[in-house]
């Protein structure tokens, strides 16, 4: 396979497609179509419009910078606004799934975070012989995220823990890159606070 091809493999694993967004802008505007066309047909078939015929529509509308108070323009202008930066926003900004490149030798694979926090968690419990069940880890877009809840009396270097994450994390080859950030939460010394 072409590195570009790839590059395409990749990016559609890893990145949302905007197809339910879309979908719910191209079905309202069908929808309001579909409205405007009913009542341009009922117009001229001469029956009852469902709301407003289309020429008391255009009537309203070009009548409206005076009999509408100024703030009602305002509020309509700013809700419009608003509705047109959040479709603009998910067309132009790049849906995230919550998986990571990671390179496995010659090749790269997409992950899953969810199974990158596995199997750094097992690692960290392996290598520091703390229970499985008191690691926690989650991994984001950008950041790993571990927490370490050791039992009362077992001394922990949290030094050691954290050069642990940081190679395993190093060693994973994650693309986009991500920080690790470590927390040793003791039950004892919440208690003590």
């Amino acid at each position: 396979m072409s590195d570009s091809v790839l590059r395409t493999v990749v990016r559609r694993e890893t990145h949302s497609p905007r197809t339910v967004a879309m979908l719910i802008v191209v079905v309202l505007l069908l929808l309001a179509l579909a409205y405007a066309a009913v009542e341009i047909i009922l117009h001229l078939a001469g029956a009852q419009p469902l709301l407003v015929g289309p020429g008391e529509a255009l009537n309203a509308l070009v009548a409206a910078p005076t009999a509408l108070m100024p703030v009602a323009f305002i509020v309509a202008g700013v809700v419009l606004a608003i509705l047109g930066l959040i479709v603009l926003i998910l067309a132009l900004k790049p849906g995230r799934l919550s998986r990571h490149e990671m390179e496995w030798g010659d090749r790269a694979v997409v992950v899953d975070n969810g199974v990158v926090a596995s199997a750094l968690a097992q690692h960290l419990s392996n290598e520091s012989g703390i229970a499985r069940d008191d690691i926690v880890v989650g991994v984001a877009h950008r950041a790993v995220d571990v927490t370490v809840r050791p039992p009362v009396g077992i001394p922990v270097d949290e030094a050691q823990l954290r050069r642990i994450v940081d190679e395993e994390v190093a060693a994973y080859k994650l693309t986009p890159a991500v920080r690790t950030h470590l927390r040793v939460e003791r039950p004892d010394t919440k208690e003590s606070r």
